[in-house]
């Protein structure tokens, strides 16, 4: 059940979650596979490398020399091989850890693009797919000059086999592709599936990108202890938000969430400035812990502050969990809900 509705001051407005059933159409997901709002502006001459860290500069000069490239697009195709001579290869691929400005350097690629782009994370461009079918996504992205995929994600082999051949008939036609993570594809799908076929199609990914491991320090943890906020008094925070917030039982709106596909999370939160939890306890589902992570994705693109009251967000995910395939994920969540609970 939805929590109890808290008074709200002039111009605010205070809603539920649970009470929320979106539906998103094809068209809606291409309207928004733009960079996120905080990296609207985001371009190679604003990205701060770390001195301390030279693959953060040599990153800069790679994505640079990427879209130099794109002037001679190469139709061999993305999973293709290709001479020792040529150049470049259609892909290029940004590993690295969390807050080192991955996002910000592919934003600066998708800014930097003449033509026509699109930019959005991997269950956004599955979620085209399942919107739209296979070919209407394919038709939906031909021509595109450029595909930005941020985090990209492997969690079973039918969305990699899917993602794999709409890549490689996108890079077919011309298009370059530009992808992040924190894992390297070579070991994408590690610890979760070890199907001969899956661990194929991860090594045709890889050889036609080019790869960079970016280095350095998580921007959103600058202090070692840099731990989720948790507010005294909810209620108080949440009316005190201007604008409009959500609030709901943590439990409520967790179990809410399995109710709602991934892809429309983005209209989940459409129009809201701040969402409250209330009681956080730790995820004992992984499948649960895995939708929240989705959930603090799209909150934090939409830079969405998050108030909550109970176990500190950064808690919620077992040591368990943390041991196994989906820790990048987790890891990352976290450094997200560190950001966005202290803002």
């Amino acid at each position: 059940m939805p929590t109890e509705h808290v008074p709200a001051g002039p111009h605010r407005s205070v809603v539920s979650l649970v009470d929320r059933a979106p539906t998103i159409t094809g068209a809606e997901i291409v309207a928004e596979l733009v960079p996120p709002r905080q990296f609207a502006e985001a371009s190679l001459e604003n990205y701060r490398p770390d001195d301390a860290f030279p693959s953060q500069a040599e990153a800069v000069q790679a994505v640079a020399s990427f879209w130099a490239s794109a002037e001679r697009p190469s139709r061999r195709g993305l999973f293709r091989r290709r001479p020792e001579t040529e150049e470049a290869p259609p892909g290029l691929y940004l590993d690295g850890g969390f807050g080192v400005g991955k996002t910000h350097l592919l934003a600066a690629a998708y800014n930097r693009a003449a033509g026509r782009r699109y930019f959005g994370t991997f269950i956004e461009y599955t979620a085209l797919v399942g919107a739209v079918g296979y070919a209407g996504a394919a038709k939906q992205l031909e021509g595109a000059a450029l595909v930005c995929i941020d985090e990209f994600e492997l969690d079973d082999p039918g969305d990699t086999m899917m993602m794999t051949r709409l890549l490689g008939d996108l890079a077919d036609a011309g298009t370059r592709i530009a992808a992040t993570s924190n894992t390297p594809p070579g070991a994408l799908g590690e610890g979760r599936f070890a199907a001969a076929d899956f661990l194929r199609e991860i090594q045709g990914l890889s050889d036609r990108f080019r790869t960079l491991r970016i280095d350095g320090n998580d921007y959103r943890r600058r202090e070692v202890e840099a731990r989720a906020h948790v507010v005294d008094d909810l209620d108080a925070a949440v009316a005190a938000v201007a604008g409009t917030a959500s609030l709901d039982d943590f439990g409520a709106a967790v179990q809410h969430l399995s109710t709602v596909h991934p892809s429309r999370y983005v209209k989940l939160i459409g129009g809201l400035d701040a969402v409250g939890l209330r009681e956080v306890t730790p995820l004992s589902s992984q499948t649960d812990a895995l939708r929240f992570v989705a959930f603090v994705d799209r909150l934090y693109d939409a830079q969405v502050r998050v108030l909550a009251t109970g176990t500190p967000l950064d808690e919620v995910f077992s040591d368990e969990m943390l041991a196994g395939g989906y820790r990048k994920k987790y890891l990352r969540a976290t450094s997200r809900l560190v950001a966005l609970t202290s803002s």
